[in-house]
């Protein structure tokens, strides 16, 4: 009996135990599935681009902004916003009106082309035409700028605005995208500060009715920044700037041959009114001799100086000397300075053999590069989304890059700013001048500087430095090394050059570098010095000892993945052996961008101009051809940086990577897209594959599947890029890049160095004794390799964040994808006056 009853215990205490786990389960389960409900309908109200998602249709929420939730796709409808480009044409523009064109259209609102600039505006009638998606289409690889420039008197006056008015509001146009220097964008501030008064003027002649009045009550302005000048203050870069610094090295490049054969002096003029950006880059990308910038002027006494400074490069063995002179060079009474006159100064004290070359228009043509391009399509989208938030309380405002940011700032403020600088100069308060250009200008001025006039110290600091490259090879390593060794003999160091990477450092391929022995490297591409992908741990004690044999007290590692991971190895192999507790810092050198802790690494950008020039030839190769789709795989490993940034700038339908998985539906959505696309008047089709996207859906695989479904409709045709992405000339971006980081390297070795050195050895054991030098949003930072540990995906060789990847959805937006948008997160106007005191040193 007692047994029956304790069973029945069990049983009951089973029972409740079963129910109350099962009730547990349903809750969640309910709860769940309901989560679920709730994450599908979010995500088909408002898709977001994330690394994890599988849609298409994704976006980030800080690529367009807005001050309250609204549908991006509606936010036009109603409204009608007008483009034109004004002043001096500029490599880019292009690509920014087609950008306003697109996101416009995709808005819902009704764009219009304004030809011929303000004179367009002005004489109206055919100047003013609607533009659809197919206008704008084969645009962003031509230089100047399509819907044409011109100067305009008319304007100027009142009576001229006042019939720009009237043209505007008899086509419904309350919105309007400026695209050109300070001079245009102060016209347009203008137009728009007397628009109330011109509506009263107008009204009042009859030549507008009320009713239009009263739908024009307001005009939005919104200024980019067109100009190879990088004049302008407020931003970082001016769309056309890097497009002309490539045609300038181009000619540099060419020209150093034909000096190098002559034993010549060449001095080159460049463009920039009364700004001196280009001349200084130009200088900085191709190791100039001298050059004379107007925010600088040189010294008293100068004269000496220059001929002193290239009869010593002469002296160690050099057979040319470049001279860079701005066009709006002076000297310290403010007397120009013109390449005639240098030339003179030349001939008569040195006797030397020396020619002329003005560079002149050739700057401002030719095509854009993928910068430019990059940087026009982000401006208008972001142009185009201010327009459509603008309120009457709105101020004018000029859309601008900080850092990796498109910002908006006040327009008049930067035109102060701009105005601002001129004055200093002509006052001849240089120093304010100098600063007023900002940080990056500064720093690049400091570097110049200390590299072409410090003479190298008579004595020695005791200390041995070494630099090595790691991993593939990558457009711009040499101009690091350049720098790394030339300023590490003006602090004084003795500098070893390690061939063939770790495992040269290994074998001892050690040998010690000079001044000369990096001459003319800054326009070389891959590596003079060698490199190799092996990693240093099966060799720990063969490169202790040699850094014991040479006393090297530092090491300099230039390269990509591989060198990150190997200079974690060499950490870890500090607990065995004492020689490798010195301090090394690593700088970032790969095409594919994918070392942790730095948005950029030498030689991608030369890699994504190269695979954008490709494009272009491939698609004009299709000209005379109807329906013609390539399939395109570009270099990367598992990061989809290029694919990506290089299907922005050659104007790709779609670009596939590993950090946006995709699926067989995804594939088939695009195929329809480009099937209906061909019904219209761009028969033309460009998809971009990253190499490791997906380990199924090869590029073969891609192709044959665009093969079988365009089947009368359109053909296909593959194009595997390879290794000429890793070759050619390093672009101006990747030599003024690579000779910054490698002096900003030095800087901090030597310092390192001093702060571990005790009775005269070295000991350097701490985490932040083994850096990386990365450029974090425009500043140049020293990170502890540790901390950069817990942000690696080591599996995959890549940053667990990458800041382009929300540049996707604007690739889809101008592919014409059917995409939402999150616009939840308002853009707040900013201010310059707060950027110029927290701008960040590059």
């Amino acid at each position: 009996m007692c047994a029956a009853i304790e069973l029945d215990r069990v049983l009951v205490k089973l029972l409740i135990s079963v129910t109350v786990s099962l009730g547990i389960y349903l809750f969640f389960t309910y709860f769940q599935l309901r989560k679920r409900k709730k994450n599908c309908t979010d995500s088909l109200e408002e898709p977001v681009f994330t690394t994890e998602s599988r849609s298409e249709t994704r976006t980030d929420k800080k690529m367009l902004h807005g001050s309250q939730h609204y549908e991006a796709q509606t936010l036009g409808v109603g409204k009608a916003i007008a483009v034109l480009t004004s002043g001096g044409d500029a490599q880019g523009m292009n690509a920014a009106v087609r950008a306003v064109v697109r996101v416009g259209i995709y808005t819902g609102a009704k764009v219009y082309f304004v030809h011929e600039g303000y004179q367009g505006m002005v004489d109206g009638g055919d100047n003013i035409r609607e533009a659809t998606w197919e206008s704008v289409s084969m645009m962003l690889q031509l230089g100047g700028t399509v819907i044409g420039s011109a100067r305009c008197q008319d304007f100027r006056a009142r009576e001229g605005r006042l019939k720009a008015a009237c043209n505007l509001i008899k086509k419904g146009i309350t919105n309007l995208c400026v695209i050109g220097g300070d001079g245009s964008l102060t016209g347009a501030d203008t137009f728009r500060a007397e628009w109330s008064g011109l509506l009263a003027d107008l009204l009042k002649a009859g030549k507008i009715t009320s009713d239009e009045a009263k739908k024009s009550s307001y005009l939005n302005i919104v200024g980019l920044v067109g100009s190879i000048d990088n004049d302008f203050c407020g931003t970082d870069m001016t769309i056309g700037t890097d497009s002309a610094l490539h045609r300038i090295m181009e000619i540099v490049d060419a020209i150093t041959t034909t000096a190098q054969s002559h034993q010549r002096t060449f001095v080159l003029e460049v463009m920039g009114r009364h700004c001196g950006y280009l001349a200084l880059v130009t200088a900085l990308a191709c190791g100039a001799d001298w050059v004379f910038i107007p925010e600088s002027p040189p010294e008293e006494n100068w004269e000496e100086h220059l001929c002193r400074r290239l009869s010593e490069t002469r002296g160690r063995g050099s057979r040319l000397n470049i001279i860079i002179v701005a066009e709006g060079a002076i000297d310290a009474s403010g007397k120009a300075i013109t390449s005639e006159d240098v030339k003179s100064l030349v001939v008569k004290r040195l006797g030397y053999d020396t020619r002329v070359t003005i560079l002149g228009h050739v700057q401002r043509g030719g095509t854009p590069s993928a910068f430019d391009r990059i940087l026009g399509s982000r401006m208008g989208v972001e142009a185009v989304m201010a327009l459509l938030e603008g309120t009457p309380d709105t101020p004018a405002c000029v859309v601008s890059l900080s850092g990796n940011q498109a910002i908006r700032l006040p327009l008049m403020e930067c035109v102060q700013v701009t105005k601002e600088v001129t004055q200093a100069m002509n006052e001849k308060r240089f120093g304010e001048a100098l600063k007023l250009r900002g940080r990056s200008f500064e720093n690049n001025w400091s570097v110049y500087r200390t590299l072409a006039h410090i003479r190298p110290p008579s004595t020695k600091s005791g200390y041995n430095l070494a630099v090595l490259n790691v991993g593939a090879p990558a457009a711009g390593m040499n101009a690091a090394v350049r720098s790394t060794v030339r300023i590490g003999i003006i602090q004084g160091h003795r500098m070893f050059a390690v061939h063939d990477g770790f495992e040269g450092l290994a074998k001892a391929q050690i040998e010690e570098i000079g001044w000369g022995g990096v001459g003319g490297w800054t326009g070389q591409g891959g590596s003079r010095l060698g490199t190799k992908r092996v990693l240093p741990k099966k060799y720990l004690e063969e490169i202790s000892n040699n850094i014991s044999n040479f006393n090297i007290h530092g090491l300099i590692i230039i390269g990509g993945y591989e060198a990150f991971t190997g200079s974690l190895e060499l950490m870890e192999g500090r607990s065995k052996y004492e020689e490798l507790c010195i301090p090394f810092v690593v700088i970032p050198a790969t095409v594919s961008n994918n070392v942790p802790g730095s948005d950029f690494s030498i030689g991608a950008d030369t890699a994504l101009n190269t695979i954008t020039t490709t494009c272009d030839r491939i698609k004009q190769s299709a000209a005379g051809t109807k329906r013609r789709v390539f399939i395109i795989e570009t270099m990367g490993g598992y990061c989809g940086y290029l694919a990506t940034m290089a299907g922005l700038a050659s104007g790709a339908d779609a670009a596939y990577i590993y950090e946006e998985p995709f699926s067989i539906h995804d594939l088939q959505t695009n195929v329809e897209h480009l099937t209906e696309k061909m019904k219209t008047t761009v028969k033309r089709g460009l998809i971009l594959r990253n190499e490791k996207c997906n380990e199924n859906y090869s590029t073969d695989f891609v192709f044959n599947l665009y093969s079988e479904e365009g089947k009368g409709t359109f053909d296909c045709r593959k194009n595997v890029l390879g290794h000429m992405q890793q070759g050619g000339t390093p672009t101006p971006f990747d030599r003024n890049f690579g000779t910054k980081m490698g002096a900003k390297a030095v800087m901090w070795m030597t310092g390192k160095v001093k702060e571990c050195s005790r009775h005269g050895r070295i000991f350097a054991n701490t985490a932040d004794s083994a850096c990386l030098l990365g450029m974090r949003k425009r500043s140049l930072v020293f990170q502890p390799l540790v901390d950069l540990k817990s942000e690696t995906d080591f599996e995959h060789r890549l940053p667990h964040h990458q800041w382009w990847l929300k540049l996707r959805p604007i690739l889809k937006i101008l592919a014409k994808y059917n995409i939402n948008l999150d616009t939840t997160e308002a853009a707040h106007l900013e201010h310059i006056t707060r950027k110029r005191s927290g701008e960040s040193q590059m």
